[in-house]
């Protein structure tokens, strides 16, 4: 095709020219060609200015691609209009092909594989099928083993679950049953453990219980319930065991849940031991308890406490009588030495001087605790702790260092005020007695003005004063000690003075008659008349009896011993005590207390016997006085020889004869 749209050649079969009549020739357009695809090819060509592109037309696409051919004198456009159907037409037949076949194997295949499957697996479809049975419930399905591959063996397996599965279902109820009777004997062991349990907690001589986090009582033991004073267990069971038993101190303030050391196991997970508190009883009374609190574990966390006590109030009477011990002297409630000596260092500064010290001693308690027994030497001693304690203020300390001492420490106290207490202390004493015995006591002083002075020194000063004292009034002393069992005894039964004073005169008159000295008969008229004195031990109804039982007898027969102690106890008397002792020996050596025999007795004593003998008869008063006279004369002179010592008995017979002739 020309430039200007003339047609210069084609391929369509269509003429390029007409020859007109005139024999000109007339250019066909590619209007007039009885295309419209080629021609709207070609418009398209003319708007896009695309050499190649693929028009799409009613019927068909076409491939078109034009080009310019422009030489001299020629100026062509060559167009080329293609239908795809002409190359397209044997593709798209092999591809029908293709897919034909495609379809046909794929057909083919399936079969394959249907068949395939079909035989591998079946096995697996029985087995899902044999399962879903089995999971309905039917437990008699069983896989069919088809071949004894990994299919075959799970199907194997699969069979020996499933009969085991129908084992176990066939058995279920006797399983049930003897599942039922073990758990029965489980939870009789249970029951069994938890009774043998509680028989342990209720043999521990310790109260136990158990609370929980909120305090509350989860068990108890026996003990607990018996030292809490309860009933039984349900009067302790879901109480709040503080507001029960915890609730106040021993000096009855509140003790509040914050500070109890039991509630420590709970909130701080710590066991506690305490041994300084009370708990207290169902009446309301409190005791001392020592306890232990622990935390109550279970899968690691704390559910409670378990707490064990013991009422401890009788050891710690005990520990508290040990301590009294340590610093009092149980006899008189005084300090004693170990006590004085740890704690004197107190009392013993600046601010307490003038610091006086008294050292005191008392008089006779050997005597008393030989003559009386302990008990009265006892008796004496707490007499004496009286009167000092009477005397003393209430800041002095007084206390016991000795079996008879005792040391007084006056603080703030001067010399002068110091004597003035030591004269009250000698006043009271003059009054006071113990069974015969006169109280007495020697007592020393001094007193430390000074820091300088040592205060060992100014006890020392003052138990020197003591001893100076008590050496300077002892036969003062003695003589008192003496006269106050006499008359003690003369006081009991008013005969024995008379019968005291009737000897010491008759023996002194046998004295005179057997020529002995004069310091002799002296002696022998001061032992006539103590000769009694160990009497003062006996009951004052013994005294007055004339018959006496063989208990009483052997009583009697002491008083000579008894006499012999006390007069050997004084300087004064220790002379005397001889005769006092052997005044009722007997001549024949049948006598007491020493059997002695004939001049084996002193003189004196063998004296005193025969007076002493006649003056108890002739003063029975059952005869009258000159009945009575000449029956002791009988009673002497038929003794003589056997009783009495002959020369003597001969001499005191001249001298009552005689005085009765006067």
């Amino acid at each position: 095709m020309c430039g200007h749209g003339g047609l210069v050649a084609n391929s369509m079969d269509v003429a390029n020219f007409a020859v007109q009549q005139d024999g000109t020739l007339e250019r066909y357009a590619l209007e007039d060609i009885d295309n419209t695809d080629i021609q709207n090819a070609y418009e398209q060509y003319k708007a896009n200015s695309a050499t190649e592109m693929i028009y799409k037309g009613e019927n068909d696409s076409f491939f078109v691609n034009t080009s310019e051919i422009q030489m001299n004198g020629i100026d062509w456009i060559v167009i080329s209009v293609l239908p795809q159907s002409i190359f397209m037409t044997d593709v798209m037949n092999s591809i029908r092909w293709a897919a034909l076949i495609a379809t046909l194997s794929m057909l083919l295949s399936a079969l394959i594989c249907n068949l395939f499957m079909s035989k591998y697996l079946k096995p697996i479809k029985s087995l899902l099928q044999v399962s879903d049975e089995l999971s309905s419930g039917d437990l008699s399905k069983r896989v069919d083993i088809i071949r004894n591959d990994e299919i075959g063996r799970i199907s194997n397996s699969f069979n020996k679950v499933a009969d085991k599965m129908q084992s176990l279902i066939e058995n279920l109820e006797l399983n049930v049953q003897e599942r039922t009777r073990e758990l029965h004997k489980v939870n009789f062991q249970l029951e069994a453990s938890k009774d043998d349990l509680q028989l342990i907690l209720n043999t521990a001589a310790e109260g136990i219980y158990g609370i929980d986090l909120k305090g509350n009582c989860t068990f108890c033991n026996k003990s607990c319930i018996e030292i809490l004073g309860y009933n039984d267990q349900t009067e302790l069971l879901e109480k709040n065991m503080h507001q029960l038993i915890h609730h106040t101190h021993r000096d009855g303030t509140p003790y509040s849940t914050e500070e109890c050391k039991i509630y420590n196991a709970i909130i701080k997970g710590q066991g506690s031991h305490v041994e300084d508190e009370v708990f207290w009883r169902a009446d309301g009374t409190s005791f001392d308890v020592e306890y232990y609190s622990y935390p109550q574990i279970k899968n690691g966390e704390i559910t409670g406490a378990v707490v064990t006590f013991m009422d401890i109030s009788e050891r710690k009477q005990k520990e508290a009588e040990i301590q009294y011990l340590n610093c009092y002297d149980t006899l008189t409630g005084l300090h004693n030495r170990k006590c004085f000596e740890d704690n004197r260092a107190k009392i013993d500064n600046p601010d307490n001087l003038p610091l006086s010290v008294i050292f005191a001693d008392i008089n006779g308690l050997k005597m008393t605790n030989d003559i009386f027994g302990h008990t009265a030497g006892d008796e004496l001693i707490k007499k004496s702790s009286e009167i000092l304690q009477q005397v003393c203020r209430q800041n002095d300390v007084v206390a016991r260092v000795g079996g008879d001492e005792f040391i007084i420490l006056l603080p703030n106290t001067t010399r002068e005020n110091a004597e003035n207490i030591l004269d009250r202390i000698k006043s009271v004493f003059v009054d006071a007695r113990v069974e015969a015995i006169k109280c007495s006591i020697a007592l020393g002083l001094d007193t430390k003005r000074s820091p300088d002075q040592s205060l060992d020194e100014i006890m020392a000063n003052a138990e020197n004063a003591m001893y100076k004292d008590k050496t300077m009034n002892r036969k003062a002393i003695n003589k008192d000690i003496i006269d106050t069992i006499i008359e003690t005894l003369h006081a009991k039964n008013t005969g024995e003075k008379q019968h005291s004073i009737n000897v010491s005169d008759l023996c002194s008159d046998v004295g005179a008659a057997l020529h002995l000295p004069e310091t002799e008969i002296s002696k022998l008229k001061r032992a006539a008349y103590l000769h009694d004195i160990g009497k003062i031990v006996l009951d004052d109804g013994m005294l007055t009896k004339d018959t006496l039982s063989d208990e009483e007898m052997e009583k009697m027969q002491q008083h000579s011993a008894v006499g012999y102690r006390i007069l050997s106890l004084f300087d004064d008397t220790l002379d005397l005590a001889e005769y006092v002792y052997g005044h009722h020996e007997r001549w024949d050596g049948t006598g007491y207390p020493r059997g002695l025999k004939g001049e084996q007795i002193p003189l004196l004593s063998r004296i005193i016997t025969v007076v002493e003998t006649y003056d108890r008869v002739i003063n029975r008063g059952e005869l009258s006085s000159d009945e009575c006279r000449i029956a002791a004369l009988d009673v002497i002179r038929n003794g003589s020889g056997t009783q009495f010592d002959p020369q003597i008995t001969k001499v005191f017979v001249q001298i009552i004869e005689k005085s009765e002739e006067v």
